[in-house]
């Protein structure tokens, strides 16, 4: 099998989204790291014409794909074939794609929202707070889904569960201030969280972002 080229950010969540799942299955990649000057612009938008990480070229497949929720579900139906990560089961098949879009359509774009306002030189504190609490509600969300569970869906660790580690591991980091303390106010996402974190895929791919981010920090 030839390597999976992944199209990533030190420090943009998304991608690593995708880097958990390859590592979860095993999967052989590269990982090429797109500044934010330079995803608006070729050569990369002849690749992702939106001009957003992540993308991936598989040549196995001969496919260029980009947005991480489509990566996730493609990389689900094409290399998961023992179902290690997902479900071919009624209705768990269906459940874990629903969280997943949950994920980006609810965690993703709140949390990066207050990401953006956070780092304007003129203080925001309408849409900060606004942001904060749609944090807090998100993690509610979760919150509820886990009473009673250790995986949002079935008895086992899915693509659901790891595609919400990127953004989530980012709120003790940058997000205390606006939300405070998110691990005791919601007890059962931060036991899920530690359950992930136990995994060697996540141990690996948090370990290699971090190192990502130091290498850029000194640039």
């Amino acid at each position: 099998m030839q390597p999976i080229t992944l199209y990533s950010h030190e420090i943009g969540p998304n991608p690593w989204k995708v880097a958990i799942i390859l590592e979860a299955l095993g999967l052989e990649y590269k990982t090429i790291f797109i500044s934010f000057d330079e995803v608006k612009l070729p050569p990369f938008t002849d690749v992702n014409p939106n001009g957003r990480l992540p993308a991936i070229i598989d040549p196995n497949n001969n496919i260029t794909l980009w947005e991480s929720g489509a990566i996730v579900q493609y990389l689900i139906d094409t290399y998961d074939v023992s179902h290690k990560l997902s479900y071919d089961t009624f209705p768990e098949k269906y459940y874990t794609q629903q969280w997943l879009h949950f994920q980006m359509s609810g965690q993703g774009p709140y949390y990066g929202q207050l990401s953006w306002f956070k780092r304007q030189p003129t203080p925001q504190p309408v849409a900060t707070e606004r942001y904060a609490n749609e944090i807090k509600r998100v993690s509610g969300v979760l919150e509820k889904a886990l009473e009673g569970r250790d995986w949002l869906v079935g008895d086992k660790c899915t693509y659901a569960d790891l595609s919400f580690v990127p953004w989530q591991d980012l709120v003790r980091m940058f997000y205390a201030e606006e939300v405070g303390d998110l691990a005791r106010e919601f007890p059962g996402v931060n036991a899920w969280m530690g359950r992930m974190k136990e995994r060697p895929e996540v141990q690996k791919v948090l370990h290699e972002k971090s190192e990502a981010m130091k290498k850029m920090a000194q640039k």
